[in-house]
């Protein structure tokens, strides 16, 4: 007997049996004697999720006074370790398997073989279909599928109900009603309360048998087509230009999209007698199932590939394509996706997006970046989010503390509430700082800046009263631009940005893409994915070689700035050369915009990033040629630390008041100071208010920082005595304490300053 046909005689049966107007015990009883007749099994059970755990519901072969007693926990037994890792077992004898339990009341020492699937509704397991042989013996592959194919179809039963009458409701539902806590990594702070939305609206399957198996072979054929061509259409664009890391993946979905073994497995699942919806998503299954035995995270990389192309698929045949920012928010909305661009962030309405959580994402995502500047908190690493959630599903989201609250209770809503509450009057405390210009206890004016990467960015310079924008990021438009910008759009960003801030200064960054910031029109020329992205071809050493990209960008900043002040820093700055080539780059652009009679700035101010720590030793030789020096100490750190500010297992590491780096950045204020250049901060360490603390005490006295950190940086300075901070600072760094962080907070306390 083949797969297909068994699972055909099944569905067939079945069919027949669910048709019928008996009462719903019945009905699970024949399904189960079907199912062990058909595959020649002494022993087949259902049992189904209930108030938490797995109830045996029907049995063919085991006592049936056991039926409604027999109880498993998930993870307990076969059944319930089926269940926990939606995992199949195929076991010659059953009792070798550590995680066997034998329970007396079944009379189920006879069997020695066993076989069991998980029943899957949305990517969950609410179930699991089992068969039992008294001969030890593994279950051939064919049978094995036609319990997967069977599972599938009990799946849908179970999700409409159609499997027990009102007296004895198995809500799918129910398992989702209840609050649940999930953990994961903050990408970027602050507390939202929303209704859940996925990003790509689930595929809900209606129908799982099919009417007419030959009407969904075409359906599933028109829709490869339709995916085969879009697939090749990607590579025509002129994004995806010639080489790169994006050129592979479109091999590997292309490899995927022409793949016969995939397609001939669905037709095979439509021959059992599958709709096209239900044979995609029978496959898909399978497939998962598949990811999680996989330990290769290469391997893993391609299934995830293969998952996106089976979704792609799915919607196609559905005809299900849009995404939920083009259907529009109508309410404060938690946005939930497996992985979000940067571009599909923006296409969401502003005023209703309050928060973002994702199954994936890294501190140095596209999305990341754009989420922080639009003042969006995110937290990412929630595993197997979305087969925890349901459209409209109530969430808190703290990405403070790094956790989400699914369907959070009334009291937890209103603990949520209050701390909210607290949180809005803090904010609206520091509104009133607006106006109000920092200087410390003992007279010493700190400039607070903003960082800055969007138009729309601008706004908040007025609102929070910022000395100006330290760091405005040119990449931004780059990496939510399908192609490379031209010229005259920089040139409209950037005056733009210049008009909104008024009197206020501007340091424009040249762009820094490349490495960890990749964009599908430039590959790095090696043609294969880079060991160290943050330490590669990027920024500054990609903008020197792709020389024309800096042209372009110098040409439309001299243009932007004609008639002004333009201030220009230069990214990933090694050794003082590089800063030269960057320099002759603008000086020879605005010697061509002289001989053309053009208007040009009126002063450029030159700078660079200090991040790499070789630049550190040649303070002496660059500060005459500059105006000003900003540290930037998001990679500066993970550089000195040898430490991926993206992995998770590091973050321990990544501690901006460790004596090592206060230390280093305290040598870098004293080297500079006997030289006429503005030294400055540049990242997400001078936005928390214990490491600012820090670092006024070792000389810092400008900082740029995120705009939601300008009013409480503001506040923070003006509770601070410079002479104070700086002697206690001074000598800790000469006999660090233990533990100097906390050495820091109770100082502070003892200064009735408040921390984060």
């Amino acid at each position: 007997m083949s797969a297909v046909s068994s699972a055909r005689q099944i569905l067939t049966r079945l069919h027949e049996v669910m048709a019928g107007r008996t009462h719903a015990q019945h009905k699970l009883d024949r399904v189960v004697e079907i199912i062990a007749e058909s595959l020649d099994s002494e022993v087949c059970s259902i049992y189904l999720l209930r108030e938490g755990a797995l109830e045996l519901y029907a049995t063919q072969g085991l006592n049936p006074d056991a039926v409604h007693v027999t109880r498993l926990g998930l993870g307990e037994g076969l059944t319930g370790t089926i269940a926990a890792n939606i995992e199949t077992l195929n076991l010659a004898e059953a009792k070798a398997h550590p995680d066997f339990l034998y329970r007396p009341e079944t009379g189920e020492e006879r069997f020695h073989s066993f076989a069991g699937v998980p029943i899957v509704y949305r990517e969950r397991a609410v179930g699991v279909l089992c068969v039992q042989h008294i001969d030890p013996r593994r279950y051939e592959e064919v049978e094995v599928e036609a319990l997967q194919t069977t599972a599938m179809i009990l799946s849908e039963l179970i999700a409409h109900k159609e499997l027990v009458d009102d007296e004895e409701q198995i809500d799918l539902e129910e398992a989702r009603s209840e609050s649940d806590v999930l953990d994961g990594l903050t990408l970027v702070k602050g507390l939202a309360f929303g209704h859940a939305v996925l990003h790509q609206p689930r595929v809900e399957i209606d129908q799982v048998v099919a009417e007419d198996i030959e009407a969904e072979r075409q359906r599933v054929y028109r829709a490869f087509d339709k995916m085969r061509d879009q697939i090749d259409a990607m590579g025509k664009e002129p994004e995806f230009g010639k080489g790169g890391e994006h050129v592979e993946v479109l091999e590997t979905y292309k490899m995927f999209a022409y793949d016969e073994g995939w397609s001939r497995r669905i037709n095979e699942a439509i021959d059992s007698g599958l709709t096209a919806e239900a044979a995609i998503e029978r496959v898909q299954q399978r497939t998962r199932m598949r990811m999680r035995e996989i330990d290769d995270p290469l391997l893993q990389d391609r299934m995830h590939d293969l998952e996106d192309l089976s979704n792609r698929l799915l919607r196609i045949v559905s005809g299900q394509l849009q995404t939920a920012a083009t259907q529009g928010l109508r309410r404060d909305t938690i946005l939930v996706a497996r992985n979000l661009g940067p571009a599909e962030l923006l296409e969401y309405d502003r005023r209703r997006l309050k928060g973002v959580v994702l199954e994936e994402g890294s501190l140095t995502a596209h999305v990341v970046i754009v989420a922080r500047a639009m003042g969006v908190p995110v937290l990412g690493r929630v595993g197997g989010l979305r087969s925890k959630i349901s459209e409209g599903d109530e969430i808190l989201l703290d990405a403070d503390k790094g956790s989400v609250t699914l369907r959070p209770s009334a009291s937890l809503l209103e603990a949520f509430d209050v701390r909210f509450a607290k949180s809005r009057e803090k904010q609206a405390a520091y509104a009133e700082l607006r106006d109000v210009e920092p200087f410390t206890r003992d007279g010493t004016r700190i400039a607070v800046m903003m960082n800055a990467g969007l138009r729309d960015d601008m706004s908040a310079l007025a609102m929070t009263g910022a000395d100006g924008v330290g760091l405005f990021r040119t990449e931004f438009q780059f990496l939510i631009s399908s192609t490379l910008p031209q010229r005259d759009r920089q040139t409209r960003l950037y005056r733009d940005v210049l008009e909104a801030a008024g009197n206020k200064p501007v340091i424009f960054r040249t762009v820094d893409i490349g490495g960890d910031k990749a964009v599908p029109y430039l590959n790095n020329g090696l043609g294969e994915r880079e060991e160290n992205p943050a330490m590669g071809w990027r920024a500054l050493r990609l903008s020197l070689e792709r020389e024309g990209l800096l042209k372009a960008q110098a040409r439309a900043l001299l243009e932007a700035a004609a008639g002004r002040t333009l201030n220009v820093m230069f990214p990933m700055v090694s050794e003082p050369w590089e800063f030269d080539a960057a320099r002759k780059v603008f000086e020879d652009q605005l010697g061509f915009l002289r001989d053309r009679r053009k208007l040009v700035p009126e002063t450029i101010e030159y700078g660079c990033m200090l991040e790499v720590p070789a630049l550190a030793e040649m303070i002496d030789q660059l500060a005459p040629k500059l105006s000003f020096i900003s540290v930037g100490t998001n990679d500066l750190t993970q550089f000195l630390f040898a430490a991926d500010r993206a992995n998770p297992k590091l973050a321990a590491r990544y501690d901006w008041l460790s004596p090592a780096i206060l230390r280093f950045l305290a040598r870098i204020a004293r080297d500079v100071v006997s030289h006429p250049v503005r030294l400055g901060i540049c990242g997400e360490m001078g936005g928390r208010r214990l490491e600012a603390l820090a670092l006024l005490g070792i000389g810092y006295r400008r900082l740029s920082i995120s705009p939601a950190a300008v009013g409480p940086i503001k506040e923070l300075v003006r509770k601070v005595d410079l002479q104070e901070i700086t002697k206690q600072m001074t000598m800790w760094l000469a006999t660090p304490p233990p533990d100097l962080r906390a050495a820091l907070q109770d100082w502070a306390t003892e200064q009735n300053i408040e921390l984060d």
